[in-house]
């Protein structure tokens, strides 16, 4: 009588392992651009929440454009103000979001009023969390660079 044997051998189980490496290594890579495009596309997004809430918030105080972005946060359970004027959400108004820091600049004041402020959204970590960097300011246009912090000099978004 002979016995039968049970379960796999060595080899293949060799196999099964090198073709699901195979596949991890074709997969992994597409995953990362995906998430970087995301991040992009998120970063995107959010400048274009803070130029309109930077609308809304010289709108509704007639003081301008804000001093901070954080200015353009929540009150944290108090009444809006031009300190904390509940236009964005707080992780947006900390400067950070989806692996893009955010950099806001006011311009100077005139007569207490700031007439305008720029906007630099870049990677936390270029290479991994997005490739471009963005820019925009008080005319809305959304401009980007690959290499660099953009500017205002920057090819704009299509």
């Amino acid at each position: 009588m002979r016995k039968t044997q049970k379960g796999f051998s060595l080899i293949e189980l060799l196999i099964v392992v090198a073709i699901i490496l195979i596949i991890a290594a074709i997969a992994i890579p597409n995953l990362l651009r995906s998430r970087m495009a995301a991040n992009e596309a998120s970063a995107v997004g959010s400048l274009r929440t803070i130029n309109t809430s930077c609308v809304a918030y010289s709108t509704t105080y007639g003081v301008g454009f804000p001093a901070l972005l954080s200015n353009l946060g929540s009150p944290g359970g108090g009444t809006a103000s031009s300190t904390a004027a509940d236009l964005i959400d707080a992780v947006l108004a900390s400067g950070a979001k989806s692996g893009y820091t955010f950099t806001y600049t006011a311009g100077n004041a005139a007569n207490n009023v700031i007439p305008t402020y720029s906007l630099n959204a870049s990677p936390i970590t270029p290479g991994q969390t997005g490739t471009r960097y963005f820019y925009t300011d008080e005319s809305g246009v959304i401009r980007y660079n690959l290499s660099q912090i953009a500017s205002a000099s920057d090819q704009p978004l299509q």
